[in-house]
């Protein structure tokens, strides 16, 4: 089976505050998109990586590539305007042989090589699937800032990366979604849409996005503790 990573590093990160685009954010030694690109050097069924970049940054990635240590071929290429346009763009890029694709958003820098795993086998099986964790939140529904409902958690799941599917899928579901006139924040709900079977996969609750200055002093916490012991911080 040959699978290529996507790893989706074009974002401004403008809720981030910082003048860095978010993926080249410094945590600890390292840019934040190091720590993706570490991990999936360890996941042995990936053949190659695309990982998207905003304007400017092909040498600093170029460079953050290098520092990674991957042995298999990995290409730079611009992102578009959106998450959903810069998968797009990448899925063009893939290699012809490309049986599945898994795709990871770079401000998720603590997801394990494991779930990556687990997330390429279940599609390989099923078509699709997500790192996911259950909501353990009470969840409330409110207009104008007051609480007008209590809503049930039971089966409700929140929807992390890394995201694998068949290739011919992903191209399929990133077709029909083209144009539409409400962006998809992840690649499975363009999938959904299809009415394809997207599994769910055990994530974890170290795999957060990286979107507030709050999370960023998180991460570089657990970096300075070296807490998640999926990632190495070397």
């Amino acid at each position: 089976m040959s699978v290529s990573a996507i790893i989706v590093a074009a974002g401004s990160g403008t809720r981030l505050g910082h003048p860095e685009p978010k993926a080249f954010v410094e945590l600890g030694a390292h840019p934040m998109l190091y720590y993706s690109l570490r991990t999936v050097r360890d996941v042995t069924a990936v053949t190659e990586v695309i990982v998207t970049l905003p304007p400017g940054k092909e040498a600093g990635a170029n460079l953050t590539v290098q520092r990674a240590g991957l042995r298999i071929p990995v290409k730079l290429i611009a992102g578009g305007a959106e998450r959903q346009d810069s998968v797009r763009i990448a899925l063009s890029m893939v290699n012809a042989d490309c049986s599945v694709v898994v795709v990871h958003d770079a401000a998720r820098p603590f997801a394990a090589a494991e779930v990556f795993d687990a997330c390429i086998e279940a599609a390989a099986r099923r078509g699709g699937a997500i790192a996911a964790i259950p909501v353990a939140d009470t969840l409330k529904e409110s207009a104008q800032g007051t609480v007008i409902a209590t809503r049930p958690r039971q089966g409700l799941f929140a929807a992390q990366t890394p995201q694998a599917f068949r290739r011919e899928l992903l191209i399929a579901a990133h077709a029909a979604g083209s144009g539409q006139p409400v962006a998809a924040t992840d690649d499975a709900f363009l999938v959904e849409r299809l009415g394809a079977q997207v599994e769910i996969v055990a994530g974890s609750s170290l795999n957060f996005k990286i979107t507030t200055p709050e999370d960023l002093r998180m991460a570089r916490a657990l970096i300075a503790a070296d807490r998640p012991l999926s990632c190495r911080f070397e």
